[in-house]
């Protein structure tokens, strides 16, 4: 594959786009204005909040978990 040729040909499809942008912002301006935001879910986004609870159970799941993983490499450095 040519690159030179490939390159060409995605300026040319860039040109392309930009002109088409513009003329879609010009309709839009002519139109009456800016365009409405965009509705909001009001949903939350990234982890959610643990409530005294869940975070005890959290912690006792993972002191049981790292005890069980010590215990093991334990057994494997005793044996040859």
């Amino acid at each position: 594959m040519d690159l030179y040729k490939a390159i060409q040909d995605l300026y040319a499809e860039k040109e392309k786009l930009e002109r088409v942008i513009a003329s879609l912002e010009e309709l839009q301006r002519a139109a009456g204005g800016s365009v409405p935001p965009a509705p909001s879910s009001g949903k939350r986004r990234g982890r959610k909040s643990m409530n005294v609870d869940e975070r005890q159970e959290v912690s006792a799941r993972m002191k049981k978990y790292w005890a069980a993983r010590r215990e093991g490499e334990a057994s494997e450095g005793s044996e040859p």
